[in-house]
């Protein structure tokens, strides 16, 4: 089994799917675009650095010229801004995985809407603007509030939330260089999500992990620790219903072999309402999460999945799963934590990872990345237990910088 695997060095979790690739004995032909380190190469069988990932004409001219002719059996990618490039190649090279019509369906959120909606399921109201005159004729008909994102973005990038007139034009000269992008109807409720390993886009694995606080306030707001939360127990009344969601979201959109994640959103009223999902893994430790609550490797799942198309891991959920985000207090460099020893002797037992920046190490932009200043990981059978832990760790433990 020979695989292209588009960016195997960024971001950084691709090493680990790279590493799985070659451990379910899979020959991997990496592609990016830097140089790997030793420890990536040995998991790499071939290696091609190209000029830019994203120029996706000249990326795939590239590979062709690469392989020469060599045959591959599959062409794989899950970092967000590459699944339609793989998706392309897939087809000129004549290789078996999701086609371009499939994966568009996962990347342009306007026609993602249309497809859920088509197939019966709550979709916030939403339109495709391409310029100022379409936003505010789009507000209009949506009212406040309402949210504006690319038509393609990841990650919250470029997500705002408009209340009024007023917002709206402050806001709008920060979306210029948004060449599309969606207005949609904003919903008020928790935030979740659905996450999948799927065959045929049946769910072999499935998992869901709450966000506190939402999204979009995580992205906006500094002094936020932000907190994800994996649900042990799938089958809670107020769980279940977003599963079946999702499980019925994989099929309107005609989904293949792969990781997926969606995020959907309870109301105070109990209406489950579709968010968005995209056919590659959840990115800021979401896989990790959902390795700590079953105790399994999704990394290497994944590739089995993605080559072999079988699934061999533990299916039993046994933790909540929490995971605490740090924000430093000013800037510069780390110069103290507090409140992390303190945290330690409460519940070191249950703390499975650890990655704050310790004293003297430069801080990092929040706004470029969700894993801040680094984080705290816990876990624990009792769901009550798991979010004390995770609210303690919020609020109890702080980083300083100067």
């Amino acid at each position: 089994m020979r695989a292209v695997f588009l960016s195997p060095r960024y971001p950084p979790e691709m090493r680990q799917f790279t590493r799985g690739l070659a451990e379910v004995g899979v020959e991997v032909l990496g592609v990016g675009d830097g140089a790997p380190d030793p420890e990536l190469r040995r998991y790499l069988s071939g290696y091609l650095e190209v000029p830019s990932l994203l120029d996706e004409d000249d990326l795939i001219a590239r590979v062709r010229r690469w392989l020469r002719g060599r045959s591959v059996d599959r062409v794989l990618a899950n970092w967000e801004p590459l699944v339609m490039a793989a998706a392309r190649m897939r087809e000129q090279f004549g290789v078996p995985g999701m086609s371009v019509d499939a994966v568009r369906g996962f990347r342009d959120k306007q026609l993602m809407k249309d497809r859920v909606a088509a197939a019966g399921l709550r979709v916030p109201r939403a339109h495709r603007v391409h310029s100022i005159k379409d936003v505010w004729s789009a507000i209009e008909q949506i009212g406040y509030p309402a949210i504006i994102k690319p038509i393609s973005g990841a990650g919250s990038a470029d997500t705002y939330k408009v209340t009024s007139a007023l917002e709206l034009e402050r806001i709008l000269p920060h979306m210029h260089h948004v060449a599309e992008a969606i207005c949609e109807e904003f919903i008020d409720g928790d935030e979740y999500t659905y996450d999948t390993v799927a065959i045929d886009g049946v769910p072999v694995l499935e998992s869901v992990t709450q966000y506190l606080p939402n999204a979009l306030q995580m992205r906006s707001n500094e002094w936020i620790s932000p907190i994800m939360l994996s649900v042990r127990d799938l089958e809670q009344a107020h769980i279940r219903p977003g599963v079946e969601l999702g499980r019925r979201v994989l099929t309107a959109l005609g989904m293949g072999d792969g990781m997926t994640h969606m995020e959907w959103f309870r109301t105070p009223a109990g209406e489950v309402v579709f968010g968005e999902v995209a056919c590659r893994p959840g990115g800021a430790c979401v896989v990790d999460l959902m390795n700590y609550t079953n105790d399994i490797d999704l990394f290497r799942e994944w590739a089995r999945v993605a080559t072999h198309r079988t699934f061999e891991g533990s299916t039993v959920r046994k933790y909540n799963v929490g995971i605490v985000f740090k924000r430093a207090q000013g800037q510069g460099r780390i110069r103290h934590i507090a409140g992390l020893t303190e945290f330690y002797q409460r519940y070191r037992e249950h703390i499975v990872e650890d990655t704050l920046l310790r004293p003297g190490t430069p801080r990092r932009d929040w706004k470029a990345t969700l894993l801040s200043d680094g984080y705290i990981v816990v876990r624990h059978p009792d769901w009550d237990t798991a979010c004390r832990m995770t609210t303690d760790a919020a609020t109890s433990i702080h980083l300083y910088a100067s």
